[in-house]
């Protein structure tokens, strides 16, 4: 083993102790980083040189990739502005520009670079300014490190030029910056690049524990590869579960294992002849502490009752132990299988039973306990229709629990409580739920739980539950809103005496959010916390350079994706639009009156076949190579297709339509994706003889030139849509939730919440 191989296993042992830490601890070490930005450096002009020909088209996509770059702001224009911070648009733009120009330069005109490295060196510069703008949008983009990617790439072409080791460059440098610059194909061949990937895979499980499999599946060999697999797998086991069900050599690899309890009862899942794994996985925890068997879960698993019940016991096990500080493994896929059971054996059944009785419709409940039912609730936030939760999961959850709410909570240890209280005032049920308590200090003293010590949750879900629940209770429950309220100034005086920041920026967003929902208070939420505004939307927003508003719908191809689709165009006849259906794969609106708008939809072509994802990507290419940045996100479709609509949609989305909410992650995947949307969301299933008047008044309201301004906007989308199922759409001002978390968001600067 040669010396820097020593060196980087020594590197290693801090990080191996530090993925053994549970998941809160994970948690808790995410701080604010100030970026480090280098220097804009003003550089002389370049000399005039000549170009081979035969390398002529090489400049030539260096160059198409840089304007390609310089565009992804929306703007075609010299300056990338990725960011409020002036600083560091200068020191990025300036290396998309007179850096990666320099290096053009230098690279054709080193005499010590023969002809192929040149041209190699050529295109890997392209391929980075391409890696580097197609990944811009994530969380942590090497576009805010690329002064030092094109520096590091310009080392690494000295040091192979003179065959020399990459890996001592590459050594000290973090994930970001290290893996764009080794984006090229061309160091493959240099002398030092064993050592590079395993210096890489390090530097993944470092920064991305969950990737780090990916990269040992393509280098099993590598020397790290058992120490990562333990303490990798301890932290994250079902990725031991995903990877050890393959026949390749790493999850031979990982098979081999025999000294790790873990790991031998992982593999033994995955390798499970019956393909029963997934049913064992939740247990994890108890079936290597010999809790529970194999056999046991195998006369539950296909019992859906049965297993649905072993699945809310294990939970409530599992959350007790939490509770005394003791996180069981596999935790989280418990959860996920928790949630899954919970949407398709009882709640799509009972969804998808709108129109019969009652007494078919919830006849699959009828089985369940109290806590089963509470489980069924919670864990369909977002999914469960209005009716589904008011005439059938509810009551029959009272009805079990002898109408003893506090009794209920305390026997499932006040699991995920937070959200089924923000649920309950959401269906209007608070009301009934907390007068079933035995004591109203019991009551009261739950509600003041229910606001404080938010600091001290992972994350900001917590907070998301009780911001989205003021607006509803504010409305029926006057008395517990101004409790509320009070509570949430105790909470913020008490952090902010304690220097508490997280506390501080949660509590004060808080306070104005719920100050706000009183209009006598005339509180300006745009000033207090320095968000965009709320309220409104002016249409100079939604335009681009050219004065024109794109707009984008996403269509699935299910039956009623179709019968939609059919629907949506029959909107935009007479003489104001005129649609254009050349295109197999999407059609396209535009106004023929009034202002430039301009509507994108795919079309609903076959879902087995994978047809509208095909549909989708490929406009979203034709967009993007066209330069045109949709403004307006319409989904239509049902809410399990949400998560590809928000994969897909334009970061400069500033008005987003979802249909069904789907709770705080998928607000939360909108607002990461798109910082300033202003989301419209339902708590049900999406109507059309509510869904077109929206559309309607949204496009011509576009068309005209006219702001959105909400307020009025929904009275007038009201008189148009007056209809059973109204009330359970929410207008932006009310998503309280969505503007909690672009308040700390701006208060904090974290992106990762």
């Amino acid at each position: 083993m040669n010396s820097l191989l020593i060196t980087i296993l020594r590197s290693m042992l801090p990080f191996m102790a530090l993925l053994l830490f549970t998941v809160h601890a994970d948690a808790q070490r995410r701080k604010k980083k100030k970026q480090v930005i280098a220097p804009v450096v003003v550089v002389d002009t370049i000399p005039a040189y000549k170009i081979a020909i035969n390398r002529q088209i090489m400049h030539e996509k260096v160059e198409k990739e840089q304007a390609s770059l310089l565009s992804i702001d929306g703007k075609a224009d010299k300056i990338l502005t990725i960011s409020g911070d002036k600083q560091l648009n200068e020191a990025v733009t300036d290396a998309a520009t007179k850096r990666v120009d320099w290096l053009q330069y230098e690279i054709e005109t080193n005499p010590s670079i023969d002809a192929r490295l040149k041209a190699n060196y050529l295109d890997g510069l392209a391929t980075i300014l391409k890696y580097v703008k197609t990944y811009s949008r994530s969380r942590q983009s090497a576009l805010n490190y690329l002064p030092q990617v094109i520096a590091t790439y310009k080392q690494l072409i000295e040091a192979n030029t003179a065959q020399k080791s990459i890996a001592p460059i590459i050594q000290p440098l973090s994930f970001e910056i290290a893996n764009a610059a080794l984006q090229p194909e061309v160091f493959k061949d240099n002398a030092g690049y064993n050592d590079v990937r395993d210096q890489m895979i390090l530097k993944t499980a470092d920064r991305y524990p969950e990737k780090a499999f990916s990269a040992l599946k393509a280098y099993p060999e590598s020397p790290v590869a058992d120490s990562l697999i333990r303490a990798i797998g301890h932290k994250y086991p079902y990725l031991v579960y995903d990877y050890a069900q393959a026949n390749n050599k790493f999850s031979y690899r990982i098979q081999n294992i025999e000294d790790d309890s873990l790991i031998v009862h992982i593999v033994a899942m995955a390798r499970n002849p019956n393909k029963s794994g997934q049913f064992y996985f939740p247990f994890l925890d108890n079936i290597v502490k010999g809790k529970i068997t194999m056999e046991d879960i195998d006369k539950a698993k296909t019992d859906p009752v049965r297993y649905f019940r072993l699945l809310v016991q294990t939970q409530i096990d599992y959350t007790q132990r939490a509770l005394n500080g003791d996180t069981a493994m596999g935790h989280t896929a418990l959860l996920k299988k928790l949630e899954q059971k919970a949407k398709d054996d009882f709640v799509a059944k009972i969804n998808g039973l709108h129109e019969m009785s009652d007494g078919v419709r919830f006849r699959c409940l009828q089985p369940l306990t109290a806590e089963e039912l509470y489980y069924v609730a919670v864990l369909t936030n977002g999914l469960i229709y209005t009716s589904s939760y008011t005439s059938g999961v509810y009551p029959l959850m009272m009805r079990k629990a002898n109408q003893k709410g506090d009794e209920l909570l305390k026997k499932i240890n006040f699991d995920h409580y937070r959200k089924f209280l923000s649920q309950a005032a959401s269906y209007n049920t608070l009301k009934n739920f907390l007068g079933s308590f035995s004591n109203n200090t019991d009551a009261t003293d739950l509600m003041k739980a229910f606001v404080t010590g938010l600091e001290k949750s992972n994350g900001l879900e917590d907070g998301v539950d009780v911001a989205d629940s003021y607006a509803s209770i504010s409305e029926t429950l006057p008395d517990l809103a101004k409790g509320m309220l009070e509570n949430v100034k105790v909470n913020l005086d008490r952090n902010h005496s304690e220097n508490n920041e997280k506390g501080t920026a949660i509590y004060d967003i808080l306070y104005n959010l719920f100050l706000s929902a009183d209009s006598s208070n005339h509180i300006d939420l745009t000033s207090k916390l320095e968000i965009p505004p709320v309220y409104n939307v002016p249409f100079s927003t939604l335009t681009n350079e050219n004065g024109e508003v794109i707009s984008q719908v996403f269509f699935y191809g299910d039956q009623d994706g179709r019968n939609i689709f059919n629907g949506f165009l029959n909107m935009f006849g007479g003489g104001n639009w005129k649609v254009d259906g050349s295109n197999k794969q999407w059609v396209v609106i535009k106004s023929t009156k009034g202002k430039p708008v301009s509507i994108y939809a795919n079309r609903p072509l076959d879902e087995n076949k994978g047809l509208d994802d095909k549909a989708q990507r490929a406009l979203n290419d034709y967009l993007d190579e066209h330069n045109l940045h949709p403004t307006v996100t319409i989904h239509r479709g049902h809410s399990y297709y949400a998560e590809a609509t928000i994969g897909h949609m334009a970061p400069t989305s500033k008005i987003v339509f979802m249909g069904s909410c789907g709770g705080f992650n998928l607000i939360d995947s909108i607002l990461k994706k798109s910082e300033d949307a202003h989301i419209i969301a339902s708590k049900q299933i999406g109507r059309t003889s509510i869904n077109k008047p929206f559309f309607y008044l949204l496009t011509e309201k576009l068309r005209t030139g006219k702001d959105i301004d909400w307020i009025p906007f929904w009275r007038e989308f009201k008189g148009r849509a007056n209809v059973a199922g109204f009330e359970d759409y929410i207008p932006p001002y009310k998503n309280l939730g969505a503007i909690f978390i672009k308040a700390y968001k701006k208060e904090t600067g974290e992106t990762d919440v």
